[in-house]
């Protein structure tokens, strides 16, 4: 047992001794010692998207805290679940990281954690492409990722890329007009059909989301129904909409077992709701997590579902 497994076990431990209350309180102790300018930087942030909770110290708003807390109190033994079954030292290091932060608000062992080799999702170490690859890019917002792909790897037979917003898919027309056998589709992916509204956000448009109220519409499906070709890769990250998405590619993941990429930060849930749920559906997967944001926050999680 290294110092890492060690220091693991040790903040499982606290949470599974510790009241929720008492979790709760020391979170909010470590979070308000931070240098107030930081503070500001983390508050400002979360205010641009309504994915973790509000939180101001200025108000005495800690409803982020709190959320934290619950995940913590309630799902430790999933947390330890997920660290005993990953598969490389440095997955390893970014959910202690994580774990760490939310509890100790500590940036240093998230910053350690940080992946700075690759580009975002395509981890060469760990990915090997085939010549007949057929990547699902859902949330594919204006190619950037595809992009990625293919000066990654140049080779292909089909890419399908899954956006909602209608601008963001002008923009990424024009952005893989030189490259064949791109199929673009305005669809969101999730567990059934159905009509919604794009829910636009202020800060990006990579971060609309769907409601049942507006003025654009935009139809979801299922990657089930709308793709009868073996899927080989499958990257999403659709502002919590993962989960859904996911279910409605069941079929997919049991026959085909394709690679999974698979953003899991949008709520303090996915990061050990997703793993869980892509084991139920398929055991041949191995599990690596990947980290691309700052040290301030933890989001840009990859999970990274392997077939064994």
């Amino acid at each position: 047992m290294n110092k890492l497994d060690i220091n693991l076990k040790n903040l499982i431990t606290t949470f599974k001794l510790l009241t929720k209350e008492m979790i709760y309180n020391n979170i909010k102790n470590n979070y308000l010692k931070i240098d107030d300018s930081n503070k500001k930087a983390i508050e400002n942030f979360l205010g641009l998207f309504n994915y973790w909770g509000k939180l101001s110290f200025e108000q005495e708003e800690f409803e982020e805290l709190e959320k934290r807390a619950e995940v913590l109190k309630n799902h430790a033994d999933d947390f330890l679940y997920l660290y005993n079954n990953l598969e490389d030292y440095r997955s390893k290091q970014v959910l202690y990281g994580i774990l760490n932060y939310w509890y100790n608000n500590c940036f240093e062992e998230l910053d350690k954690s940080r992946e700075n080799n690759f580009n975002q999702y395509f981890d060469l170490d760990l990915i090997d492409i085939k010549d007949n690859e057929v990547f699902v890019d859902v949330g594919a917002y204006t190619g950037d990722t595809i992009l990625n792909y293919i000066n990654s790897y140049g080779k292909y037979k089909h890419i399908y890329g899954y956006e909602i917003t209608l601008d963001s898919i002008k923009i990424m027309q024009n952005n893989l007009k030189d490259y064949d056998n791109i199929i673009i589709k305005r669809k969101a992916l999730s567990d059934t059909r159905n009509d919604f509204f794009i829910n636009s956000n202020e800060a990006s448009a990579s971060a609309n989301t769907l409601s049942n109220f507006g003025s654009d519409k935009v139809s979801s499906v299922t990657l089930d129904e709308d793709i009868k070709e073996k899927v080989t890769l499958i990257k999403m990250d659709i502002e919590g909409g993962e989960e859904k998405a996911l279910i409605g590619a069941i079929n997919h993941i049991k026959k085909d077992t394709p690679k999974l990429l698979i953003s899991v930060y949008h709520n303090h849930d996915d990061l050990w709701k997703i793993p869980k749920l892509i084991n139920t559906i398929n055991e041949n997967y191995k599990f690596y997590l990947r980290y691309f944001g700052n040290k301030y926050y933890p989001t840009e999680v990859v999970l990274m579902a392997l077939p064994k």
